[in-house]
């Protein structure tokens, strides 16, 4: 059986790790490289690292830390921000990333994502999609969650695999740092159109928000959080031994 990944965040912003709540408030919390290297020798799966206003503010992402973040672990590391062309795909992934995450870009030019599966293949190139609640209907957002594009993220979603996305990283912005469970209606919807990885993302508080995750919605592969890591309200080593104690595959260390 496949096991369940477990996944800490970096939202970085000019060179530090910050944490909000439904995408504002930004509160410094650390150095990524420092944060990095506690993750990757205390049972972390994976990194996500986000340099979370490149796009918003039209820049690429700063290359000098996450060559040092990269450098630092050795687990697989996702790495996005500012990531528009084929060039900045290049440009993320000679720094150290071994998969490349798109967002705005996607949206901005939707042809990016089979362009990217093409050249450097499908289990490279991650959708991470910023989902919101408007009128009773899932929309999809961009710039960090600034922008509400109009577009019903399901389709979207499914549009982007079938491009070639190999992996989905759903943020659900209506529970992102709130604290009270993932976003099961908006995950379980997502995994009903994709056949490929899905990550769940924003509002895990505790231990048992991932138990009752993976078991609600078996088709996610893996819980991303941020700031009950971050913050040391939840151990790594003691939320995998409560999946195994709940009869959830997680990789033990």
């Amino acid at each position: 059986m496949i096991t369940k990944r477990i996944i800490p965040c970096l939202d970085v912003r000019a060179g530090r790790v910050v944490k909000g709540v439904n995408f504002e408030g930004l509160t410094d919390v650390s150095s990524p490289v420092e944060l990095a290297r506690y993750y990757s020798e205390n049972g972390a799966d994976e990194l996500v690292f986000y340099d979370i206003t490149a796009s918003a503010e039209g820049r690429a992402l700063f290359t000098d830390i996450l060559r040092e973040v990269a450098s630092t672990i050795f687990i697989p590391l996702t790495v996005g921000g500012g990531i528009n062309t084929l060039a900045d795909f290049d440009r993320v992934l000679k720094c150290g990333a071994d998969k490349v995450s798109v967002n705005s870009g996607a949206i901005r030019n939707p042809d990016l994502i089979p362009a990217a599966a093409e050249r450097y293949g499908s289990q490279c190139v991650v959708i991470s999609a910023d989902v919101k609640r408007v009128d009773g209907t899932f929309r999809v957002f961009a710039k960090g969650g600034r922008e509400n594009t109009g577009m019903e993220a399901i389709s979207w979603i499914r549009r982007c695999v079938e491009n070639g996305a190999g992996e989905v990283v759903l943020n659900s912005i209506d529970t992102d740092g709130v604290k009270k469970g993932f976003d099961l209606e908006m995950l379980a919807a997502v995994c009903d159109v994709v056949n490929v990885p899905v990550i769940a993302s924003g509002g895990a508080g505790c231990i048992e928000d991932f138990t009752r995750l993976f078991h609600t919605v078996p088709g996610v592969d893996a819980g991303l959080a941020a700031s009950i890591f971050h913050f040391g309200e939840v151990q790594i080593r003691d939320l995998k031994r409560a999946m195994a104690a709940a009869g959830i595959p997680a990789r033990l260390v």
